[in-house]
């Protein structure tokens, strides 16, 4: 009988204090509490770990050597447990070959669909191409107008210059009568005179045959005729159609060969770079500001050298010289040959910084070749369906197949688009299998041929299966608010949250029941519009028979939850213990959970009763245009708390990081990177430093810790080199680092651990067995500090550091800011790779809040209370009220509602996503935006500013009371 709990005891993994929980299964559960509390330590190091590690343990010993292993989790045992499957937010590939397409599979299937049912198309004229057997062409002849006069012709010479006489000896030689050269039809004794221009060029057939289109034509003589012009032309045939009532003549072509029969293009490799684009110098990033001239250093890789060197003065002066022009005119007036001669004449410069990436010219950015790219399904190419997004390549779906799932479960209900345009160039007439009719399709009398809506019969039946495939993973993306994404994105482009959303659609698609999912922050970049959408997915997941288990800080995801887990009280070594679990009104009613205290009210995020004025300066973008961006106007007003609100794909991240940040850090830094498409960017004076903290992770090595990200660590060892002992020894700083030689343990090499390979067992961690873990030698570890060594340091949490380095300012800084961020309960030394995802956005933004800021400041953050806790929140929103109170800016991109209602101005984007995007829906302080008609923000603002007034008033009444009494 199976179980219906997960029991977990005696969980001891990281910070987990030996705890017992029981999860119920076939749930969907939240995992929740402050960050740092062990909620990940629990679902991903703990729970999936084992389900991983159970399901590979039932493989064979020869499948398990092949096979990623797990450390078995510091836990006594787990029951009812069941095959896991984690989707966090670090399992998108930054493959640049690999995008939205590729990852859920849609582009496999695509593959599949255009192999089998695609119609390839001259990549030259793009005409169809076709291989075509005598019975089909024949067919085809006699399917035409009846009383047509035809006359078959064999293609033997095709644009080539000469006199071609050997051509017409071999002609009479083989009996023919008649010949057409250059569209005249000759006798074959008439040529003995004619001499042909050998520097032009000719065109030369053989007229094999001429009959008219009846019914009581022979067909086995029409079958000859085309046997003998098929061997005389190598595989085409040529057919002069005159029409019945004598009207203009056409040219019909068929070829037994799959190549085209008008153009013949040569069969050959081209230079295709597979990315689909390649690194070439950018004139823009050379030369940015045209206004200055060659003598005033518009040659920015010169400037960086120094212009004042005599060779970068001499040359510049000589190359003017010598070619006639001034080296003082603006480059902007210089003529265009000029400037080439600068950017592209001789010399040997280091431009790689001055390199951004170009379409490839040979296929335009589309990866493929040109033979492949022209093979169509109902008119379109395959990389043409990947350029589409996840809403318009449904509708084109439902186009070509009406009969699809998609359309016959009612979640279509799109408008057909126009008709695909016509196709140029002379029909090749095919074999049917194109529009169903045994004669395949007619080409229109212009010559052009209208492409096909839908499928043909024979074609859907093929392609059923596939289509289906690609119907479900779509319908999934676009029911997890993905359907402005589109499939040709890379896959390293996409945010945290949207590349776990994608991979969650594609295990959705899986159909697997009796599994464990284990997801982290889903959530993450999702408007509070979308939410309902995500929890909607989750929930199938959970009804098709799955446990779904779920790390998350969302207040909608707890409220649809089955069931909750919060753990605490605290972050760190004060954390990792099940503070409450149950339904949410259970984890409401409880006391000691932080979680249920904001839930129910009791507690909430402070928000300022009044807004910040600024200091009457700002930045305005002028015509933002890049990526979905309208052309919008956008006004930045500065010494203000900005937030940027809007749908995920309404334009944000094109905004701020792609025109404001680039353009800022162009102008104040010299940075090399383009910003995006814009007018231009006003009031740069009025700021002297830009910041950007995004999500980026800190480090990807355990040599990568807090102390060396933040600077802290450098500082430590100069003071330990400093100490008396150190100076007597001759140590340097060098002597207290774990990554070179000389203080390090060499056993080790300073990674404090060895790791034992066991084939097909997991490989084995332990500490090493000279320096017992503490990564440095006995020589470094004999230098103390008020009885510490720099392994204890390194050991310390940021509190403790915190004391013990009080009284040294080029350290306690940048430890106050971990300590004001929220990561007190962290260790200096704790490596990179064990922070979670909130925690190393903070290490990041506590590095930039410990440098000096000068008052002209402007920080832009990208969605940084991801991770955080309701608690974490408050703390982060008191250190960005500090940065303002100062007079710097803070520009933020945020969903969170405790942050919009702490904002001093709201932006917002919308109203859509994707080409539904990118307009300027509304701007104000939160009480104006709460009451904007238009905004799909305003109504979820709304209600969280009348909840927080009323807990607010509430509060303030109690403690009223409590003071009466």
């Amino acid at each position: 009988m199976p179980q219906d709990f997960i029991h977990v005891k005696g969980a001891r993994e990281h910070n987990l204090k030996n705890i017992e929980i029981t999860i119920p299964r076939d749930q969907l559960v939240v995992i929740t509490g402050v960050s740092g509390s062990g909620k990940s330590s629990l679902a991903f190091d703990t729970i999936y770990a084992e389900g991983q590690r159970r399901y590979v343990e039932s493989l064979s010993a020869y499948a398990r050597q092949f096979l990623g292993r797990m450390d078995k989790p510091d836990v006594d045992y787990i029951e009812g447990l069941s095959p896991a499957i984690s989707i966090d937010q670090k399992g998108v590939s930054h493959n640049p070959r690999s995008t939205v397409g590729t990852v859920t599979e849609i582009y496999d299937y695509l593959r599949l669909l255009f192999a089998r049912v695609g119609i390839p198309h001259c990549p030259k004229c793009g005409s169809p191409v076709a291989r075509q057997t005598v019975s089909q062409i024949v067919d085809s002849i006699m399917s035409l107008e009846e009383g047509s006069r035809i006359t078959l012709l064999s293609p033997k010479i095709r644009r080539k210059k000469g006199e071609h006489k050997d051509v017409f000896d071999a002609a009479r030689k083989a009996g023919f009568v008649r010949i057409r050269v250059n569209g005249e039809i000759r006798m074959l004794e008439e040529t003995d005179n004619l001499n042909l221009n050998k520097q032009k060029w000719h065109y030369i057939e053989l007229v094999v045959d001429r009959i008219i289109v009846r019914p009581e034509t022979e067909l086995a003589r029409v079958a000859e005729s085309v046997e003998t012009c098929l061997r005389e032309g190598e595989g085409v045939v040529e057919v002069l159609r005159e029409s019945a009532d004598g009207g203009e003549s056409e040219t019909l072509i068929f070829s037994e060969q799959f190549a085209c029969a008008k153009c013949n293009p040569p069969r050959g490799l081209l230079r295709v770079h597979r990315l689909g684009y390649k690194l070439a110098v950018d004139p823009e990033l050379v030369v940015p500001n045209k206004n200055l001239s060659l003598a005033q250093g518009a040659i920015t890789p010169w400037v960086k050298v120094g212009t004042s060197g005599a060779w970068y003065t001499s040359l510049m002066e000589a190359v003017a010289e010598a070619n006639g022009f001034s080296a003082k005119v603006p480059v902007r007036e210089m003529d265009p040959e000029h400037v080439d001669l600068i950017l592209y004449g001789n010399g040997g410069q280091k431009i790689e910084r001055y390199m951004s990436a170009r379409p490839c010219r040979s296929c335009g950015g589309r990866r493929l070749r040109p033979e492949a790219l022209a093979v169509r399904v109902c008119g379109l190419g395959i990389m043409e369906v990947c350029a589409k997004n996840i809403g318009a390549a449904a509708e084109w779906v439902e186009q070509i197949d009406p009969d699809s799932e998609f359309n016959r479960n009612g979640n279509g209900g799109l408008p057909h688009p126009n008709p695909a345009p016509e196709g140029e160039g002379i029909e090749v007439l095919g074999n049917g299998r194109r529009n169903g009719s045994k004669n395949g399709r007619r080409a229109s009398k212009n010559g052009k041929a209208a492409a096909p809506q839908v499928l043909s019969t024979r074609d859907k039946t093929i392609a059923n299966q596939v289509l289906k495939e690609i119907d479900g993973r779509l319908k999934f993306l676009m029911g997890i608010g993905l359907d402005y994404v589109t499939m040709d994105r890379t896959a390293q482009t996409l945010s945290g949250g949207e590349a776990q959303r994608v991979r969650l659609a594609t295990q959705i698609g899986s159909g697997l029941t009796g599994v464990l999912y284990v997801c982290d922050e889903p959530t993450v970049g999702l408007h509070p519009h979308d939410d309902q959408r995500l929890i909607n997915t989750l929930s199938r997941l959970r009804d098709m028979g799955n446990t779904v288990l779920v790390v998350e800080h969302d207040e909608a995801m707890m409220r649809s939850a089955d069931f909750i887990a919060d753990l605490g009280p605290r972050a760190g070594e004060h954390g990792g213990q099940v503070v409450a679990v149950g339904t949410v009104e259970e984890i409401e009613r409880s006391e000691e959970s932080l979680t249920g205290q904001y839930l129910s009210g009791r507690k909430q995020v402070p928000f300022p009763e009044e807004r910040r004025p600024g200091n009457g300066l700002s930045l305005t973008v002028t015509g933002a245009r890049e990526n979905n961006l309208c052309g919008i106007d956008v006004e930045f007003p500065l010494g203000r708390l900005v937030c940027i609100t809007g749908v995920s794909g309404s334009g944000k991240s094109s905004l701020v990081y792609e025109i404001l940040y680039k353009k800022l850090n162009q102008r104040i830094n010299n940075g090399r990177d383009l910003p995006g498409k814009h007018d231009d960017l006003l009031g740069v004076e009025g700021v002297d430093k830009v910041v950007k903290i995004d999500q980026s992770p800190i480090g990807r090595t355990p040599r990568s810790n807090p102390a060396t990200y933040t600077g802290a660590f450098t500082p430590i060892r100069e003071l330990f080199a400093n100490l008396p002992e150190s100076r007597v020894r001759g140590y340097k700083p060098g002597r207290f680092s774990f990554n070179v030689k000389g203080g390090r343990c060499e056993a080790c090499q300073g990674d404090g651990y060895n790791q034992i390979e066991m084939q097909f067992l997991p490989d084995v961690t332990v500490p090493c067995e000279i320096c017992h873990g503490l990564r440095y030698n006995r020589e470094a570890l004999e230098v103390t500090m008020r009885g510490k060594h720099i392994a204890d340091v390194l050991n310390m949490t940021v509190d403790t550091a915190l004391e013990f380095f009080l009284n040294f300012p080029r350290i306690s800084p940048k430890l106050k800011t971990l300590r004001d961020v929220g990561l007190g309960y962290i260790r200096l030394g704790q490596p990179a790779t064990t922070l979670s995802g909130g925690e190393a956005q903070r290490v990041k933004l506590a590095t930039e809040l410990s440098k000096r800021a000068t008052g002209k400041t402007v920080y832009l953050l990208d969605e940084p209370t991801t991770g955080l806790s309701f608690e974490d929140c408050a703390a982060l929103l008191g250190v960005l009220h500090r940065l303002v109170d100062t007079g710097n800016t803070v520009i933020l991109i945020e969903h969170n509602i405790d942050v919009m209602e702490n904002a001093d101005w709201l932006i917002d984007l919308g109203p859509g996503a994707g080409d539904k995007g990118g307009q300027l829906i509304a701007t104000g302080t939160p009480e104006e935006l709460a009451e904007h008609p238009s905004s799909v923000t305003a109504p979820y603002l709304k209600a969280a500013l009348e909840k927080s007034r009323t807990h607010a008033s509430a509060h303030r009444a109690t403690e009223e009371l409590a003071s009466v009494v």
